[in-house]
């Protein structure tokens, strides 16, 4: 569109200039009759006039789609580092947990069908969870939540009691996981004999394990606050 306008505004100065330089021989030739040799030089100087004006429109129309193009290179070249830069910060926001995301994975749930608030017992352990999440991070899951609390690498998951504690937040069975990664690879990782699942139900607890193409994780709502932390600058460590 710009290198239309420039031709554009370029051909009508032309033009413009030729009809004028038209006009004024005809006039001559019309008005003067035979053309006198101090008027012939009179034209001929006109006409380099116009030609070096000619010429040097063309050298600015070059000008001009050279800016133009080195313009239009800089912001393919702009949107190609901007493209990668958003690609990499969203990357980071997913693994922060600052984002809600979706993809395939499985959701499983671990229950004691015993528990009461009455009862002075608890079978279900924070480590136990923890052990799950472990298990989970080791079978290359991208995503965790527990009762949509995001798992996050300042998450704490603690006993308080008959309850236990994710994101400062108290719960009590049962226990959601919504986990994003492949699903037979973490379901397989769990049910491993021997593992984690098997020693966590032969203590009475229910586990299921469902796959689905589809599990949407909410992000950490929580507030992240680092107050003695800094970026080390490349060559400032020895």
């Amino acid at each position: 569109m710009k290198n239309a306008k420039i031709n554009l505004s370029i051909g009508l100065v032309c033009l413009v200039l030729g009809i004028m330089v038209a006009v004024q021989f005809k006039t001559v030739k019309t008005n003067l009759g035979p053309v006198t040799e101090y008027r012939a030089r009179e034209l001929a100087s006109q006409l380099k006039k116009v030609t070096n004006e000619r010429d040097n429109l063309i050298a600015l129309k070059n000008e001009l789609e050279k800016k133009l193009h080195e313009y239009e290179d800089a912001e393919a070249e702009g949107n190609i580092a901007a493209k990668y830069l958003n690609e990499e910060l969203n990357k980071s926001r997913i693994i922060a947990g600052l984002v809600d995301v979706e993809g395939p994975g499985i959701i499983m749930v671990v229950d004691d069908l015993k528990f009461s608030e009455n009862y002075n017992f608890n079978i279900i352990h924070y480590t136990d969870l923890l052990e799950l999440v472990n298990e989970l991070n080791a079978a290359g899951a991208e995503a965790i939540s527990i009762n949509d609390q995001r798992i996050i690498s300042t998450t704490e998951i603690r006993q308080a009691g008959l309850h236990i504690n994710i994101n400062t937040v108290k719960f009590a069975p049962p226990y959601t996981f919504k986990v994003i990664g492949d699903p037979k690879t973490l379901e397989a990782a769990l049910r491993m004999r021997d593992g984690i699942v098997q020693r966590i139900e032969n203590k009475g607890v229910a586990i299921s394990i469902t796959q689905q193409q589809s599990v949407v994780i909410k992000k950490y709502d929580g507030v992240i606050e680092k107050k003695y932390s800094r970026v080390v600058k490349e060559g400032e460590v020895q």
